[in-house]
């Protein structure tokens, strides 16, 4: 007690507005359960583990810690009670009905045990203890008691918890127009006023049609009826027949909203076409019911998870999984791949030791230390090790949970930040702008992915060329469906399946044909020029027609390639491409080689004034941008098509939604600058001048933040001591790009499964000592049949 008394000057009382780290160690991933237990700072309330508890104390001088130990009690199934089998019927992860990562296990009961403990001897005194000093008790009991800082994370993001079932009301519910034109729904018998579909059906509200509702991925469903009906009236709601509930419950699907919405005034609406709520029986399948089914139907799941194979689990450094956070398996996924990769391992596990050692007083909020702990404990082997004897066979390897670095990348974004899944290449690219702000004085280890694209442009009347350079970190290729090489059977799987719904029956998943692809084809798609409208000439002074080649100056030390599968259909629904797409093991890219200005070439001169700015057709923008499109998207749309209307627009849309540019600021085609240049979000631009800030300021937060107001405004913030450092000079701006030869192997390859990005679940694999490994989540394993026709992300290493 004598040696605890001499440092209570320096014992604080944690309020609610400090953070306090008692699940998990800062520096690594050890926490109370780990055998050597956590130690809570009663300082500054950092949780360290015993690795890193000693040099703390020696770097700060803080040396009474709260010792945590926590110890498993797991409850045995049988005294549960056996119960039912849970059955999912919420499109949803960790609420009520739907997907619970921890059904089927064990209950776990905890009992935690606190000592008091003072370095450096690691004098313990046991906890509670009526003789301690006031300040010590008032500390520990408010330690234990307020949240922890994951906790509080977690709880914040949790508004953004991933549920298909949670719907806006929609805004033409109020006042919704319901014609009087006599019609009354029978309760039962009902069909399609377009055809013999007497499933899948839909009453439109305002004028009474039951018209069928969409064609599914799997070609069941109805036949689009009700959509085609929508746009021809512009009637916006519809509710699902059969999903009626006496509580005034139904699926009610907004086409103008395009997503599935409330009715608060459903029961009123439905008493118009003589229907009573109270009477209903619901009777057929709701949305989410079937997109679960048609999930659970589908071949991909297994395949991808090799579900066909006994996988043999493999332990030790570079082995080590990850837990899924709720929908965390596109971090999971991008992470295990970039800890791969030399210049990652070099910048952060190898510096590990001198990252943790300069740390700052709140580590879990630094970047650099968040990304040196995440190293450690995916390349260290330490969290990696076989089951004990006597371990179920079935039971989930612990892995690690990166909790704070899960917080700390998604601060403040609008999407990362919550627990909703996500895209997995935006996560990627998102990471890599990370690594980019945060390594202005180091070494940028996300510079082995970068390239850079050339476009050359050509007049055809002048026949002069321009040529424009732009930095990128990801080769993304369309999928030319007409390329596919077995036309013949897709035909006659179609057929079949036709035949087999045409008697109520489906094909078995095992018996899918999927379109197979050669990936040269998808490379020739990417090689074939553009044609041009509109394009601004100098030497003409005027609109013409230009033709535009797309090549690669340098070649990056690692390939990433992104295979565009989501795309939208003809009515804007999105989709994913269900192809098989050949991917070689070894790749060589030389004939995307660029080489600039070439002999008897002319260029275009440089513009002396620039051109009118376009005008366009407001009610058309507004249409548009009412679709969700971005308004900078709808302007190039527009300007391509001539401002001749939404219809040609929207289709130009179609057609290049997933080119690179499609949402960067508009620009008169011609009058582009090099591509070091920056173009700032006008609207953005105005908003944040609007709030004090001058335009070199916003322009400045815009730059370093992708154009994304959100995350300029945290930026401003956040380096409001270098707002009025001046820019460098253009030509000190000049990027540079590593380059070599053009011959790739592949190493790695992120797979989606799932309809879209919003949903769904990723698994990665990655060639490691020569044999392929699956990584899903928190189970490793020997690959034995990795399926890399069927990858999201592939990426290639220069040999």
């Amino acid at each position: 007690m004598d040696l605890l008394r001499q440092h209570l000057s320096s014992i604080k009382t944690p309020t609610q507005h400090d953070k306090v780290y008692k699940d998990e160690c800062v520096f690594s991933f050890e926490n109370p359960e780990s055998d050597a237990g956590l130690y809570v700072s009663l300082t500054n309330f950092l949780g360290l583990g015993r690795d890193h508890v000693e040099r703390h104390f020696q770097k700060t001088g803080q040396a009474v810690y709260l010792h945590i130990k926590r110890e498993r009690l797991e409850v045995s199934s049988s005294l549960q009670g056996d119960g039912p089998e849970k059955k999912i019927t919420r499109l949803a992860i960790g609420v009520q009905d739907g997907f619970d990562p921890e059904f089927g296990k064990n209950k776990v009961e905890f009992r935690d045990s606190y000592t008091i403990t003072i370095l450096p001897t690691f004098t313990s005194i046991d906890w509670p203890n009526q003789d301690l000093p006031l300040i010590v008790q008032q500390s520990v009991q408010a330690i234990l008691d307020l949240p922890s800082a994951s906790k509080l994370a977690e709880l914040e993001a949790l508004s953004g918890t991933w549920d298909g079932e949670i719907r806006q009301p929609s805004k033409f519910a109020e006042n919704l127009v319901q014609l009087d034109n006599g019609k009354k729904i029978p309760p039962t018998g009902w069909k399609c006023e377009k055809c013999d579909k007497i499933e899948n059906l839909w009453l439109n509200l305002s004028d009474g049609s039951i018209l069928c509702g969409r064609k599914f991925f799997d070609g069941s469903g109805g036949n689009n009826h009700a959509v085609e009906h929508y746009k021809e009236s512009n009637y916006p709601l519809a509710v699902k027949l059969g999903t009626i509930t006496k509580d005034g419950k139904a699926d009610v699907f907004s086409y103008a909203e395009d997503d599935m919405v409330e009715d608060p005034f459903l029961a009123q609406h439905l008493q118009h076409w003589g229907i009573n709520v109270s009477q209903m029986e619901k009777t057929e399948k709701s949305m989410v019911e079937l997109e679960l089914e048609l999930n659970q139907k589908s071949n991909e799941w297994a395949t991808l998870c090799e579900s066909g194979s006994k996988l043999k689990p493999i332990y030790g450094p570079g082995y080590t999984g990850m837990q899924n956070m709720g929908n965390s398996c596109y971090l999971n996924s991008v992470m295990q791949v970039l800890f791969r990769i030399p210049d990652f391992i070099a910048r952060y596990y190898d510096q590990s030791e001198r990252i943790f050692q300069e740390a700052p007083n709140d580590p879990a909020e630094d970047f650099s230390v968040q990304m040196a702990k995440l190293a450690y404990g995916l390349l260290s082997g330490k969290y990696s090790v076989p089951p004990p004897p006597g371990s179920p066979v079935d039971a989930d390897p612990p892995g690690i949970t990166p909790l704070m670095f899960k917080s700390l990348v998604g601060k403040g974004h609008p999407e990362f930040s919550t627990k909703k899944q996500q895209d997995v290449q935006e996560f990627l690219l998102h990471i890599l702008t990370l690594l980019e702000r945060h390594n202005k004085n180091e070494v940028n280890p996300g510079e082995c992915f970068k390239f850079e694209v050339e476009e050359r442009f050509q007049c055809s009347q002048s026949t002069k060329v321009k040529y424009i350079t732009r930095s990128e970190i990801c080769l993304s290729l369309n999928i030319p469906m007409d390329a596919a090489i077995n036309k013949e059977e897709v035909a006659a799987y179609e057929a079949r399946k036709l035949e087999a719904e045409s008697h109520g029956k489906r094909l078995e998943p095992e018996s899918l044909v999927r379109p197979k692809i050669q990936f040269f084809s998808c490379l020739e798609t990417f090689t074939q020029s553009e044609l041009i409208n509109s394009f601004f000439s100098s030497a003409v002074n005027g609109n013409v027609t230009a033709r535009k080649t797309t090549r690669l100056t340098t070649f990056p030390d690692y390939l990433l390639i992104q295979l565009k599968k989501f795309t939208l259909k003809e009515d804007w629904v999105p989709i994913k491409l269900d192809v098989s797409i050949d991917m070689p093991d070894t790749l060589d890219i030389s004939l995307l080689r660029g080489s600039g200005l070439q002999p008897g070439e002319e260029l275009l001169p440089e513009l002396e004034v620039p051109p009118p700015v376009p005008e366009f057709d407001e009610n058309a923008l507004a249409q548009l941008q009412a679709m969700g499109f971005p308004l900078e998207s709808c302007k190039r749309a527009l300007f391509q098509t001539d401002n001749v209307g939404v219809e040609a627009a929207a289709a130009w849309i179609m057609e290049h939604i997933s080119d690179p540019d499609f949402t960067d600021p508009f620009v008169l085609p011609g009058t582009e600058t090099v591509a070091t240049s920056f173009i700032p979000n006008a609207e953005a631009l105005e908003t944040i001048v609007s709030m004090g800030f001058t335009p070199e300021q916003a322009r400045k937060a815009l730059k370093n933040t992708d154009n994304n107001l959100e995350r300029a405004m945290d930026w401003i913030f956040s380096h409001s001591e270098d707002m009025d450092v001046e820019e460098p000079d253009t030509v000190s701006q000049q990027k540079k790009f590593r380059d070599g030869t053009g011959k790739y192997k592949l190493i790695a390859f992120i797979s989606h499964m799932g309809t879209a990005t919003a949903a769904g679940h990723y698994v990665t694999h990655i060639l490691k000592d020569g044999q392929w490994v699956i990584f899903n989540d928190s189970k490793v394993a020997l690959s034995e049949n990795p399926p890399k026709d069927l990858g999201y992300l592939y990426f290639y290493e220069r040999v």
